[in-house]
């Protein structure tokens, strides 16, 4: 039970981390889901993904919105992110991730579940692609 959690330590924080990522990082966009990324030290006791998530105040002006959409993101990424951090742990390699929410209504969250699993997905083509 313990590979579907979400702690802390699988967050990105840090300012100087998330501007990194913004002005080095990779980018696509899978509607409404803009991802960037980039890769990360493998460093003893750091999990081998990190993320955090970016909803637009100019897109939702109400914090309940955005809190709503960021919950429907962070659990359909804490039930899928398996396969990602499965394939990072056996290649020994980790990441940060950004996924920012680009749309202007409030999603299903079956429509952002396929939405995660396939971007999960696009991240670890991506990844193969940068490293061969």
């Amino acid at each position: 039970m313990g590979k579907y959690r979400l702690k802390k330590k699988e967050r990105l924080s840090g300012k100087k981390r998330i501007d990194e990522l913004f002005q080095e990082g990779r980018t696509f966009f899978y509607p409404p889901l803009r991802v960037v990324w980039i890769e990360a030290d493998r460093a003893p006791g750091r999990p081998p993904a990190r993320m955090a998530i970016a909803v637009s105040r100019k897109n939702f002006k109400r914090a309940v919105d955005r809190n709503l959409i960021k919950r429907r993101i962070r659990e359909a990424y804490r039930k899928n992110k398996v396969a990602l951090n499965m394939w990072l742990e056996e290649n020994n390699r980790a990441l940060d991730v950004v996924f920012i929410y680009t749309a202007s209504q409030i999603p299903a969250y079956r429509d952002i579940e396929e939405k995660i699993m396939v971007t999960l997905q696009k991240i670890i083509k991506e990844y193969e692609k940068v490293n061969d």
